[in-house]
Protein backbone atom coordinates (compact mmCIF):
# COMPACT_ATOMS: atom_id res chain seq x y z
CA UNK A 1 0.00 0.00 0.00
CA UNK A 2 1.27 3.49 -0.87
CA UNK A 3 2.57 5.43 2.09
CA UNK A 4 0.29 8.42 1.49
CA UNK A 5 -2.76 6.14 1.47
CA UNK A 6 -1.78 4.81 4.91
CA UNK A 7 -1.52 8.34 6.27
CA UNK A 8 -4.78 9.31 4.60
CA UNK A 9 -6.47 6.40 6.37
CA UNK A 10 -4.90 7.52 9.65
CA UNK A 11 -6.21 11.06 9.41
CA UNK A 12 -9.60 9.73 8.29
CA UNK A 13 -9.88 7.61 11.44
CA UNK A 14 -8.68 10.58 13.49
CA UNK A 15 -11.35 12.80 11.95
CA UNK A 16 -14.06 10.31 12.87
CA UNK A 17 -12.62 9.80 16.35
CA UNK A 18 -12.72 13.54 17.06
CA UNK A 19 -16.53 13.41 16.87
CA UNK A 20 -16.63 11.18 19.94
CA UNK A 21 -13.84 12.87 21.85
CA UNK A 22 -14.96 14.79 24.99
CA UNK A 23 -13.84 18.29 23.99
CA UNK A 24 -14.84 19.98 27.24
CA UNK A 25 -12.94 17.55 29.45
CA UNK A 26 -9.69 19.09 30.68
CA UNK A 27 -8.29 15.72 31.70
CA UNK A 28 -9.07 14.16 28.31
CA UNK A 29 -7.43 17.09 26.51
CA UNK A 30 -4.29 16.72 28.63
CA UNK A 31 -4.14 13.02 27.82
CA UNK A 32 -4.59 13.75 24.11
CA UNK A 33 -1.79 16.33 24.16
CA UNK A 34 0.45 13.85 25.98
CA UNK A 35 -0.18 11.14 23.37
CA UNK A 36 0.40 13.61 20.51
CA UNK A 37 3.71 14.59 22.09
CA UNK A 38 4.69 10.91 22.23
CA UNK A 39 3.82 10.54 18.54
CA UNK A 40 6.02 13.53 17.63
CA UNK A 41 8.88 12.11 19.68
CA UNK A 42 8.40 8.71 18.03
CA UNK A 43 8.48 10.24 14.56
CA UNK A 44 11.67 12.21 15.26
CA UNK A 45 13.40 9.39 17.13
CA UNK A 46 15.74 8.20 14.38
CA UNK A 47 16.06 11.48 12.47
CA UNK A 48 19.10 12.95 14.23
CA UNK A 49 21.29 9.79 14.01
CA UNK A 50 20.45 9.41 10.33
CA UNK A 51 21.05 13.09 9.68
CA UNK A 52 24.53 12.96 11.22
CA UNK A 53 25.82 9.92 9.36
CA UNK A 54 24.10 10.67 6.02
CA UNK A 55 25.20 14.32 5.97
CA UNK A 56 28.78 13.33 6.68
CA UNK A 57 28.71 10.90 3.75
CA UNK A 58 27.01 13.50 1.54
CA UNK A 59 29.68 16.12 2.26
CA UNK A 60 32.39 13.53 1.60
CA UNK A 61 30.90 12.57 -1.77
CA UNK A 62 30.17 16.16 -2.83
CA UNK A 63 33.67 17.36 -2.01
CA UNK A 64 35.31 14.31 -3.54
CA UNK A 65 33.35 14.85 -6.77
CA UNK A 66 33.96 18.63 -6.66
CA UNK A 67 30.22 19.33 -6.49
CA UNK A 68 30.03 20.89 -3.03
CA UNK A 69 30.20 24.51 -4.21
CA UNK A 70 27.65 24.03 -6.99
CA UNK A 71 25.20 22.15 -4.77
CA UNK A 72 25.58 24.69 -1.97
CA UNK A 73 25.03 27.60 -4.37
CA UNK A 74 21.84 26.08 -5.78
CA UNK A 75 20.56 25.26 -2.29
CA UNK A 76 21.15 28.78 -0.95
CA UNK A 77 19.66 30.22 -4.12
CA UNK A 78 16.49 28.13 -3.77
CA UNK A 79 16.13 29.09 -0.09
CA UNK A 80 16.48 32.82 -0.75
CA UNK A 81 14.42 32.92 -3.95
CA UNK A 82 11.55 30.84 -2.52
CA UNK A 83 11.49 32.98 0.61
CA UNK A 84 11.45 36.18 -1.45
CA UNK A 85 8.69 34.77 -3.68
CA UNK A 86 6.54 34.00 -0.64
CA UNK A 87 7.11 37.50 0.76
CA UNK A 88 5.82 39.01 -2.48
CA UNK A 89 2.85 36.65 -2.61
CA UNK A 90 1.98 37.34 1.03
CA UNK A 91 2.14 41.11 0.61
CA UNK A 92 0.11 41.10 -2.61
CA UNK A 93 -2.54 38.86 -1.08
CA UNK A 94 -2.74 40.77 2.19
CA UNK A 95 -3.00 44.18 0.53
CA UNK A 96 -5.42 43.23 -2.23
CA UNK A 97 -7.81 41.16 -0.11
CA UNK A 98 -9.32 43.23 2.66
CA UNK A 99 -10.07 40.61 5.30
CA UNK A 100 -12.75 41.32 7.94
CA UNK A 101 -11.34 42.80 11.12
CA UNK A 102 -10.84 40.58 14.13
CA UNK A 103 -12.53 41.87 17.31
CA UNK A 104 -10.01 43.49 19.64
CA UNK A 105 -9.32 41.38 22.71
CA UNK A 106 -8.98 42.72 26.26
CA UNK A 107 -6.66 39.89 27.23
CA UNK A 108 -3.47 40.99 28.93
CA UNK A 109 0.01 40.04 27.74
CA UNK A 110 1.43 37.33 29.96
CA UNK A 111 4.38 35.27 28.81
CA UNK A 112 5.75 36.40 25.46
CA UNK A 113 7.43 33.89 23.13
CA UNK A 114 10.83 35.02 21.92
CA UNK A 115 14.14 33.81 20.55
CA UNK A 116 17.75 34.91 20.62
CA UNK A 117 19.92 35.45 17.57
CA UNK A 118 22.92 34.95 19.85
CA UNK A 119 21.76 31.48 20.85
CA UNK A 120 21.25 30.53 17.21
CA UNK A 121 24.94 31.16 16.49
CA UNK A 122 26.31 29.91 19.81
CA UNK A 123 24.54 26.57 19.47
CA UNK A 124 26.26 25.93 16.15
CA UNK A 125 29.62 25.69 17.91
CA UNK A 126 29.12 24.47 21.50
CA UNK A 127 32.06 23.68 23.77
CA UNK A 128 31.85 20.04 22.67
CA UNK A 129 30.90 18.98 19.16
CA UNK A 130 29.02 15.99 20.54
CA UNK A 131 26.50 18.33 22.18
CA UNK A 132 24.92 18.95 18.78
CA UNK A 133 23.74 15.33 18.76
CA UNK A 134 21.50 16.01 21.75
CA UNK A 135 19.24 18.72 20.31
CA UNK A 136 16.33 17.26 18.37
CA UNK A 137 14.81 20.66 17.55
CA UNK A 138 17.66 22.75 16.09
CA UNK A 139 19.17 20.49 13.43
CA UNK A 140 21.63 22.89 11.82
CA UNK A 141 24.45 22.39 14.41
CA UNK A 142 24.30 18.62 13.74
CA UNK A 143 24.40 19.35 10.00
CA UNK A 144 27.51 21.54 10.43
CA UNK A 145 29.28 18.99 12.63
CA UNK A 146 28.54 16.20 10.16
CA UNK A 147 29.63 18.42 7.27
CA UNK A 148 32.98 19.15 8.87
CA UNK A 149 33.53 15.46 9.50
CA UNK A 150 32.63 14.48 5.94
CA UNK A 151 34.52 17.29 4.23
CA UNK A 152 37.56 16.64 6.42
CA UNK A 153 37.53 12.97 5.50
CA UNK A 154 37.71 13.89 1.80
CA UNK A 155 41.12 15.54 2.37
CA UNK A 156 42.82 12.17 2.90
CA UNK A 157 40.63 9.43 1.47
CA UNK A 158 43.05 6.63 2.32
CA UNK A 159 43.24 7.52 5.99
CA UNK A 160 39.48 8.04 6.25
CA UNK A 161 38.44 4.99 4.23
CA UNK A 162 37.56 2.88 7.27
CA UNK A 163 35.69 5.74 8.92
CA UNK A 164 33.63 6.50 5.83
CA UNK A 165 32.79 2.82 5.38
CA UNK A 166 31.48 2.86 8.93
CA UNK A 167 29.53 6.07 8.32
CA UNK A 168 27.98 4.68 5.14
CA UNK A 169 27.00 1.50 6.94
CA UNK A 170 25.52 3.42 9.89
CA UNK A 171 23.69 5.73 7.49
CA UNK A 172 22.04 2.73 5.85
CA UNK A 173 21.16 1.20 9.21
CA UNK A 174 19.64 4.46 10.44
CA UNK A 175 17.75 4.87 7.16
CA UNK A 176 16.25 1.42 7.53
CA UNK A 177 15.22 2.21 11.10
CA UNK A 178 13.79 5.58 10.05
CA UNK A 179 11.85 3.91 7.23
CA UNK A 180 10.28 1.52 9.72
CA UNK A 181 9.27 4.37 12.02
CA UNK A 182 7.71 6.32 9.15
CA UNK A 183 5.84 3.22 7.94
CA UNK A 184 3.94 2.91 11.21
CA UNK A 185 3.72 6.61 12.00
CA UNK A 186 0.31 6.70 10.29
CA UNK A 187 -1.13 5.09 13.43
CA UNK A 188 0.00 8.09 15.45
CA UNK A 189 -1.61 10.42 12.91
CA UNK A 190 -4.96 9.30 14.32
CA UNK A 191 -4.42 11.27 17.53
CA UNK A 192 -2.63 14.09 15.70
CA UNK A 193 -5.65 14.52 13.43
CA UNK A 194 -8.01 14.29 16.39
CA UNK A 195 -6.30 17.25 18.09
CA UNK A 196 -6.04 19.21 14.84
CA UNK A 197 -9.76 18.78 14.20
CA UNK A 198 -10.53 20.10 17.68
CA UNK A 199 -8.31 23.16 17.07
CA UNK A 200 -9.89 23.72 13.66
CA UNK A 201 -13.41 23.41 15.02
CA UNK A 202 -12.64 25.91 17.77
CA UNK A 203 -11.28 28.42 15.26
CA UNK A 204 -14.19 28.03 12.83
CA UNK A 205 -16.83 28.30 15.56
CA UNK A 206 -15.45 31.73 16.49
CA UNK A 207 -16.26 32.85 12.89
CA UNK A 208 -13.79 35.74 13.06
CA UNK A 209 -11.07 33.69 11.38
CA UNK A 210 -13.02 31.99 8.60
CA UNK A 211 -11.98 34.49 5.91
CA UNK A 212 -8.32 34.18 6.93
CA UNK A 213 -8.50 30.37 6.76
CA UNK A 214 -10.10 30.50 3.31
CA UNK A 215 -7.49 32.98 2.04
CA UNK A 216 -4.64 30.77 3.24
CA UNK A 217 -6.29 27.78 1.58
CA UNK A 218 -6.55 29.62 -1.74
CA UNK A 219 -2.90 30.65 -1.51
CA UNK A 220 -1.89 27.08 -0.72
CA UNK A 221 -3.72 25.78 -3.81
CA UNK A 222 -2.16 28.46 -6.03
CA UNK A 223 1.32 27.62 -4.75
CA UNK A 224 0.87 23.86 -5.07
CA UNK A 225 -0.90 23.68 -8.41
CA UNK A 226 0.29 26.81 -10.23
CA UNK A 227 3.41 28.58 -8.93
CA UNK A 228 5.68 25.67 -8.01
CA UNK A 229 4.82 23.53 -11.09
CA UNK A 230 5.45 26.57 -13.34
CA UNK A 231 8.80 27.21 -11.64
CA UNK A 232 9.69 23.55 -12.16
CA UNK A 233 8.65 23.70 -15.80
CA UNK A 234 10.72 26.86 -16.36
CA UNK A 235 13.90 25.84 -14.50
CA UNK A 236 13.99 22.11 -15.20
CA UNK A 237 12.02 21.96 -18.45
CA UNK A 238 10.07 19.14 -16.82
CA UNK A 239 7.03 18.16 -18.86
CA UNK A 240 5.45 16.41 -15.86
CA UNK A 241 5.93 18.78 -12.88
CA UNK A 242 2.94 17.38 -11.04
CA UNK A 243 4.83 14.15 -10.38
CA UNK A 244 6.74 16.09 -7.71
CA UNK A 245 3.45 17.23 -6.22
CA UNK A 246 2.31 13.59 -6.13
CA UNK A 247 5.52 12.64 -4.32
CA UNK A 248 4.80 15.46 -1.85
CA UNK A 249 1.42 14.09 -0.75
CA UNK A 250 2.62 12.17 2.30
CA UNK A 251 5.06 14.84 3.59
CA UNK A 252 2.38 17.48 3.07
CA UNK A 253 -0.20 15.49 5.05
CA UNK A 254 2.21 15.06 7.96
CA UNK A 255 3.35 18.69 7.87
CA UNK A 256 -0.14 20.17 7.60
CA UNK A 257 -1.72 18.22 10.44
CA UNK A 258 1.27 18.04 12.79
CA UNK A 259 2.74 21.47 12.02
CA UNK A 260 6.18 19.96 12.70
CA UNK A 261 8.92 20.56 10.11
CA UNK A 262 11.37 18.11 11.73
CA UNK A 263 8.81 15.31 11.76
CA UNK A 264 8.15 16.01 8.08
CA UNK A 265 11.85 15.90 7.19
CA UNK A 266 11.98 12.13 7.67
CA UNK A 267 9.18 11.69 5.11
CA UNK A 268 10.80 14.18 2.73
CA UNK A 269 14.07 12.27 2.82
CA UNK A 270 12.33 8.98 2.04
CA UNK A 271 10.26 10.34 -0.81
CA UNK A 272 13.22 12.23 -2.23
CA UNK A 273 15.24 9.04 -2.45
CA UNK A 274 12.64 6.36 -3.20
CA UNK A 275 10.02 8.32 -5.15
CA UNK A 276 11.89 11.06 -7.00
CA UNK A 277 15.16 9.14 -7.29
CA UNK A 278 17.39 11.89 -5.88
CA UNK A 279 20.87 10.54 -5.17
CA UNK A 280 22.02 10.37 -1.56
CA UNK A 281 24.71 13.02 -1.85
CA UNK A 282 22.09 15.66 -2.69
CA UNK A 283 19.16 14.09 -0.88
CA UNK A 284 20.95 14.25 2.48
CA UNK A 285 22.31 17.72 1.79
CA UNK A 286 19.47 19.73 0.25
CA UNK A 287 16.48 18.42 2.21
CA UNK A 288 17.86 19.21 5.70
CA UNK A 289 18.92 22.73 4.71
CA UNK A 290 15.59 23.47 3.01
CA UNK A 291 13.70 22.06 5.97
CA UNK A 292 15.69 24.21 8.41
CA UNK A 293 15.88 27.48 6.48
CA UNK A 294 13.44 27.25 3.57
CA UNK A 295 10.46 28.57 5.50
CA UNK A 296 8.62 30.38 2.72
CA UNK A 297 5.24 29.21 3.97
CA UNK A 298 5.96 30.72 7.35
CA UNK A 299 6.95 34.01 5.71
CA UNK A 300 3.71 34.18 3.74
CA UNK A 301 1.58 33.42 6.82
CA UNK A 302 3.46 35.96 8.96
CA UNK A 303 3.02 38.67 6.34
CA UNK A 304 -0.71 38.13 5.85
CA UNK A 305 -1.44 37.81 9.56
CA UNK A 306 0.50 40.91 10.56
CA UNK A 307 -1.29 43.03 7.96
CA UNK A 308 -4.58 41.66 9.33
CA UNK A 309 -3.54 42.65 12.86
CA UNK A 310 -2.74 46.22 11.76
CA UNK A 311 -6.07 46.56 9.95
CA UNK A 312 -7.95 45.14 12.92
CA UNK A 313 -6.54 47.86 15.19
CA UNK A 314 -6.67 50.77 12.77
CA UNK A 315 -8.80 51.87 9.82
CA UNK A 316 -5.83 53.73 8.35
CA UNK A 317 -4.22 52.18 5.29
CA UNK A 318 -0.89 50.39 5.23
CA UNK A 319 1.83 52.82 4.14
CA UNK A 320 4.56 51.91 1.67
CA UNK A 321 7.16 52.14 4.45
CA UNK A 322 5.13 49.73 6.59
CA UNK A 323 4.79 47.37 3.64
CA UNK A 324 8.57 47.27 3.14
CA UNK A 325 9.08 46.82 6.90
CA UNK A 326 6.61 43.93 7.13
CA UNK A 327 8.15 42.14 4.14
CA UNK A 328 11.72 42.69 5.33
CA UNK A 329 11.14 41.65 8.93
CA UNK A 330 9.13 38.58 7.87
CA UNK A 331 11.98 37.56 5.57
CA UNK A 332 14.64 38.01 8.27
CA UNK A 333 12.66 36.35 11.06
CA UNK A 334 12.03 33.26 8.94
CA UNK A 335 15.68 32.27 9.34
CA UNK A 336 15.38 32.58 13.11
CA UNK A 337 12.72 29.85 13.03
CA UNK A 338 15.46 27.30 12.37
CA UNK A 339 15.35 26.18 16.00
CA UNK A 340 11.53 26.27 16.23
CA UNK A 341 10.12 23.33 14.25
CA UNK A 342 6.60 23.71 15.72
CA UNK A 343 4.61 26.93 16.02
CA UNK A 344 7.32 29.10 14.51
CA UNK A 345 5.07 31.48 12.54
CA UNK A 346 3.10 32.50 15.63
CA UNK A 347 6.36 33.15 17.51
CA UNK A 348 7.52 35.33 14.59
CA UNK A 349 4.21 37.24 14.58
CA UNK A 350 4.62 37.84 18.31
CA UNK A 351 8.12 39.23 17.78
CA UNK A 352 6.92 41.39 14.89
CA UNK A 353 4.27 42.96 17.13
CA UNK A 354 6.89 43.71 19.78
CA UNK A 355 9.31 45.20 17.26
CA UNK A 356 6.64 47.30 15.58
CA UNK A 357 5.48 48.81 18.90
CA UNK A 358 3.12 51.82 18.64
CA UNK A 359 0.54 50.11 20.85
CA UNK A 360 0.49 46.89 18.81
CA UNK A 361 2.61 44.89 21.26
CA UNK A 362 -0.33 42.66 22.22
CA UNK A 363 -1.67 42.37 18.66
CA UNK A 364 -0.58 38.76 18.35
CA UNK A 365 -3.25 37.82 20.91
CA UNK A 366 -5.87 38.38 18.21
CA UNK A 367 -4.60 35.25 16.48
CA UNK A 368 -3.95 33.06 19.51
CA UNK A 369 -7.08 30.95 18.97
CA UNK A 370 -6.20 30.23 15.35
CA UNK A 371 -2.43 29.80 15.84
CA UNK A 372 -2.38 25.99 15.27
CA UNK A 373 -4.26 26.39 12.00
CA UNK A 374 -2.11 29.17 10.52
CA UNK A 375 0.98 27.20 11.55
CA UNK A 376 -0.47 24.16 9.76
CA UNK A 377 -0.70 26.10 6.50
CA UNK A 378 2.84 27.39 6.96
CA UNK A 379 4.24 23.91 7.62
CA UNK A 380 2.36 22.47 4.64
CA UNK A 381 3.78 25.05 2.23
CA UNK A 382 7.25 24.61 3.76
CA UNK A 383 7.02 20.86 3.03
CA UNK A 384 6.13 21.58 -0.60
CA UNK A 385 9.01 24.07 -0.84
CA UNK A 386 11.42 21.45 0.43
CA UNK A 387 10.22 18.82 -2.06
CA UNK A 388 10.16 21.07 -5.13
CA UNK A 389 13.38 22.84 -4.15
CA UNK A 390 15.35 19.64 -3.61
CA UNK A 391 14.11 18.27 -6.93
CA UNK A 392 15.34 21.38 -8.73
CA UNK A 393 18.75 21.12 -7.03
CA UNK A 394 19.01 17.45 -7.96
CA UNK A 395 18.17 18.16 -11.61
CA UNK A 396 20.59 21.07 -11.84
CA UNK A 397 23.43 19.03 -10.31
CA UNK A 398 22.53 15.93 -12.37
CA UNK A 399 22.05 13.91 -9.20
CA UNK A 400 18.79 12.19 -10.00
CA UNK A 401 17.56 8.96 -11.53
CA UNK A 402 13.94 9.50 -12.45
CA UNK A 403 11.50 6.86 -11.21
CA UNK A 404 8.27 5.75 -12.77
CA UNK A 405 5.21 7.05 -10.90
CA UNK A 406 4.03 3.51 -10.22
CA UNK A 407 7.25 2.93 -8.23
CA UNK A 408 6.61 5.89 -5.88
CA UNK A 409 6.27 4.75 -2.28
Amino acid sequence: MKLWIKFLIGIGIGLISSVFFPINSVQSTEILNFVVDLVIRFGRYTLLPFLFFSCAVAFFRLRDEKMLLKTTSWTIGIIISSSFLMVILGLITALLVNLPRIPITTEKVNEVASFSWRNLFVKIFPYSGFEVLLDGAYLFPCFVFAGLAGAGAAVDKNASKAAMNLFESMSQVCYTAMSFFTEILFIGMIVVMCRWTMDFTTAVNLKSYNSLIVLLLVNLLIIAFVIYPLVLRFLCHDSHPYRVLYASLCPFIVAFFSGDTNLTLALNLRHGKESLGIKGRVNSFAYPLLSIFGRGGSIMVQTICFVLILRSYSSLGISFADTIWIGGISFILSFALAEIPVGGPFVAITVMCMLYGRGFESGYLLLKNVAPIICAYAAGIDALTSMFGSYIIAVKTKSIQHQEIKKFI
